[in-house]
């Protein structure tokens, strides 16, 4: 036992780390049991068949929402960092992993994996633990999605990505890479060739602020995918308080720009992992909240004053931008992350229904409506989350056709 904060776990009979926090309910007491006898191969096999991305997900998690913030010891304020050993248990049990067939459940049956990133990677390894003969699409030219085009190395080491790569081709799964379903092969030809198709594309299509001059303005997810590419200048700007605006600010920063954060609401408000905000503070990032940028001009950025109002009666916090408070802020990038939802023309031509809010409907199999050999998992589904989540959300999917085929 490497790591003295093994010594320290209850092991709760009910652990809330598990059934409140982690999306995909990790087994923390009985993997936590097993690392204190060194039985680190049987630990690795046990989160690898519950979450096959435990390797990645260990470290760029949110551990204080998931697993960490719901330690029962957290009413003494010294919750057990689980999320360590479970990176030492899980990194090392990647690089000697191979799959293996389970049973042959879906033997004979060809499912198409839409998006090589973590509903993908996930998704292939149970659909092929039971047999089913798969073919991954991606529009990068390599698997990874996020893992490999958008968390930056020094928050994920691509080493994982490619022991992942390495680990699906070398168990025959094919992978065609640099071919866009919907535009190079539709989603309908998808449905029609194979016995079922999963939906785990990302969300890469960047959200708008809706000001003049907007078009000044770098998207922060191609700055990630290819940061080298661009001259930032002097001083860059991002906008966002998510966890791509930290992604985005902090590969800036590292690259000897003055970058600075500028947020609508306060640092309470933000949805960044806030290990990862105090982490950009440590780089040398510095923040300006309640900022709303107005108008983008030639050689900076108009931003408005805002302030945070609550509702007496609910207790909402909402956020009000202030008139007459307009000022210009110098930079020489600004660079927007305020959202990203997936790209929905790859259903274009599908005959699938809308609901009020312009997202595509699912039934209770995440399938969706009007093409029921097709599923949808991670931000197809969801939205824009963690990849614990999408994992989650890919199992869930993963069950739904062992049942159905």
């Amino acid at each position: 036992m490497k790591n003295n904060e093994a010594a320290r776990c209850l092991l709760c009979k009910k652990p809330k780390c598990a059934l409140q926090g982690c999306p995909v309910h990790t087994p923390v007491p009985e993997c936590m049991a097993l690392y204190r006898e060194d039985r680190l191969e049987e630990a690795g096999a046990m989160l690898f068949e519950n979450n096959p991305l435990s390797a990645v997900s260990s470290q760029v998690c949110d551990w204080k929402q998931f697993c960490y913030g719901n330690c029962v010891l957290n009413v003494k304020n010294v919750p057990v960092r689980w999320y360590e050993i479970e990176q030492e248990i899980s990194c090392e049990y990647l690089f000697r992993h191979r799959l293996e067939k389970k049973d042959n459940r879906l033997e004979g049956r060809r499912i198409a994996i839409v998006g090589a990133g973590p509903v993908g990677i996930a998704a292939a390894v149970w659909l092929y633990g039971h047999g089913a003969t798969l073919t991954v699409f991606d529009a990068n030219p390599r698997m990874g999605g996020v893992l490999r085009y958008g968390i930056p190395a020094f928050r994920l080491d691509k080493e994982y990505v490619d022991a992942y790569e390495k680990m699906l081709l070398d168990a025959g799964i094919e992978f065609r890479g640099s071919v866009e379903v919907g535009r190079d092969i539709p989603l309908t030809q998808l449905e029609r060739e194979f016995d079922a198709v999963l939906l785990g594309t990302g969300a890469e299509k960047p959200a708008t602020l809706h000001i003049p001059g907007e078009e000044r303005a770098l998207q922060a997810l191609p700055y990630l995918k290819e940061p080298g590419k661009y001259e930032l200048g002097r001083k860059a700007i991002v906008i966002g308080g998510g966890n791509v605006a930290m992604d985005a600010c902090r590969t800036a920063v590292r690259s000897g720009v003055e970058t600075w954060v500028y947020y609508r609401k306060t640092f309470a408000n933000m949805p960044a992992n806030p290990l990862e905000v105090e982490e950009a503070k440590a780089d040398g990032v510095q923040f300006k909240v309640f900022q709303a940028p107005v108008e983008v001009r030639e050689g900076g950025v108009v931003f408005r004053d805002c302030e945070n109002i609550i509702d007496e009666e609910s207790g909402k916090i909402t956020t009000r931008i202030l008139d007459g408070t307009d000022h210009f802020v110098e930079c020489d990038t600004l660079i927007t992350a305020i959202s990203e939802k997936p790209d929905f023309a790859i259903l274009d031509g599908c005959e699938v229904t809308w609901n009020r809010w312009n997202w595509p409907e699912v039934d209770e199999f995440q399938r969706l409506r009007g093409m029921d050999k097709v599923y949808v998992a991670g931000d197809f589904f969801l939205g824009p989350r963690t990849v614990v989540e999408a994992v989650a959300s890919a199992r869930v999917a993963v069950a739904a056709m062992l049942n159905s085929l």
